[in-house]
């Protein structure tokens, strides 16, 4: 058996580090050498069909691994990006800290990976994009980058996230009795952390828009449905050319016939998208659909799709299709 390269995880305790551990343990060519968590340090959880053992960060071996992935709270996981590239590891960071538009993001390539191949195959460190930011830029992009906006475009964007894109951390408004049988909109007046990193990305694509950003939470664990309303510089013969477009032979770009759901996504690190033109308006209007698995496609298996690349190794390898 060929020797398996050695990385390592930061806060894998989270939801994305438990999903991303347990993605790193079925991999074919990647060992998975530590898992860092503080509080629940010691502890032993079975993922990915085996046991691990969450270890003390300090005790994490940065110079013994290829590549790093820093799972670590917004705010936190800088400092550790910086420990690890000293110690010589390539790292895919998960937080917001290195994301376009943040102090330090500066020259860091933003792993949207269908569309910054070549930067994360040749990077030493890659900024994961926010969830949010996947499913709705994924779809967004071909319509930005081919001109078929309208100038000064008000695109508005209403997204529902199941719960698990909060994190694990004890929260009051996310207690199953808060958020059962019910749904709401949260960070509103365009306030949400993303669209930091969104708006900054759609800039560097030349795009002419403001982009309205409503996200919303589902009584579901998993899954993120952004339906994009876009309004168009002319008229689209076919709906979905765009996309056919940009995305043929995108392994994990998903075209639909109808609206996507979130049971077509779960577990899976894929985007799927459709589009329909609107009725009833004024000038051409374009309706667009995205749906993503927040803690995959969102974040660990987007992740691991960058990390394949920047080891030399298939992008597809050990990622659920």
């Amino acid at each position: 058996m060929q020797q398996r390269i050695p990385v390592g995880v930061l806060g894998a305790s989270g939801y994305a580090g438990r999903e991303l551990c347990a993605l790193l343990l079925r991999h074919p060519a990647l060992e998975l050498a530590f898992a860092t968590a503080n509080d629940q340090r010691g502890q032993r959880v079975r993922l990915g069909g085996r046991e691990l053992v969450f270890s003390a960060p300090e005790e994490a071996a940065l110079g013994q691994v290829e590549l790093v992935f820093s799972a670590l709270p917004h705010g936190a996981s800088k400092e550790w990006v910086d420990r690890a590239r000293e110690a010589g590891a390539r790292v895919v960071d998960l937080s917001s800290d290195l994301r376009p538009g943040h102090p330090c993001g500066e020259g860091i390539p933003y792993g949207l990976t269908e569309l910054a191949r070549d930067q994360v195959r040749n990077a030493r460190v890659v900024a994961n994009p926010g969830c949010y930011a996947t499913s709705i830029l994924v779809a967004l992009a071909p319509l930005v980058q081919q001109g078929l906006l309208e100038p000064g475009a008000l695109v508005s964007v209403a997204s529902a996230s199941g719960v698990s894109g909060a994190g694990n951390s004890p929260k009051r408004e996310n207690l199953f009795a808060e958020i059962a049988e019910d749904f709401r909109a949260y960070a509103v007046g365009n306030t949400h952390r993303h669209l930091i990193e969104m708006n900054e990305t759609v800039r560097g694509w030349g795009g002419d828009l403001d982009l309205v950003f409503t996200p919303h939470l589902l009584p579901v664990v998993r899954g993120i449905l952004s339906t994009i309303t876009v309004p168009l510089a002319r008229p689209l013969t076919d709906a979905m050319a765009p996309w056919r477009e940009a995305y043929a032979g995108e392994p994990f770009v998903e075209l639909a016939d109808a609206t996507p759901t979130l049971r077509e996504v779960a577990h899976r690190n894929v985007v799927r998208i459709h589009a329909t033109p609107l009725g009833g308006t004024r000038r051409p209007t374009l309706q667009v659909f995205s749906a993503i698995d927040n803690l995959v496609k969102g974040a660990a298996g987007q992740a691991l799709q960058n990390a394949n690349l920047m080891l030399g190794l298939d992008e597809t390898l050990g990622l659920p299709e």
